[in-house]
């Protein structure tokens, strides 16, 4: 039996939307976004840049596991073969669903189990900064506590 071999991209999407201060129109955020507006974004990136060949080398094996609206985190599973296409068509992404957005590699990994620990990491740093941020401090207990138990759980919980 042959195991199919995969490649894990931590990614954060940075949000650079701002208000229309002349309209008073709030910006959409990267809080209404999920897993599948992110593949779909993804899979129009690639067929952009890369045409149907770079489509048909990763559709198969592309999938969203894991995004996380609070810290904008997102675990994205490829084919080892072409993980290059993948993580080009993400670098390459502008918006997603008229959300401007910057993404950002953070970790690429050969097994889940160690985009999970980067994941974990890397949800701890950003609470970290969202509580700097708000001059909250982290001996009490808080919002984020709740977070990063819940999320650690659904990260721990990803299945290849």
């Amino acid at each position: 039996m042959v195991r199919f071999k995969n490649r894990w991209l931590l990614v954060e999407f940075v949000d650079t939307s701002t208000a229309d201060v002349s309209t008073g129109n709030e910006p959409l955020s990267t809080r209404s976004l999920d897993g599948r507006l992110i593949y779909n974004a993804l899979r129009d990136s690639v067929v952009t840049n890369f045409g149907d060949t770079g489509w048909g080398a990763v559709g198969m094996s592309l999938t969203v596991k894991y995004f996380s609206p609070t810290t904008n985190l997102c675990i994205i599973r490829v084919a080892r073969d072409h993980h290059r296409i993948a993580w080009g068509a993400v670098t390459l992404l502008t918006s997603i669903h008229d959300v401007r957005i910057i993404p950002r590699v953070i970790h690429v990994s050969g097994t889940i189990k160690h985009a999970q620990l980067s994941a974990i990491a890397h949800n701890r740093e950003v609470i970290a900064r969202f509580r700097t941020k708000l001059k909250n401090a982290a001996l009490h207990h808080d919002s984020y506590d709740d977070y990063l138990a819940r999320s650690t759980r659904e990260i721990e919980a990803l299945q290849d």
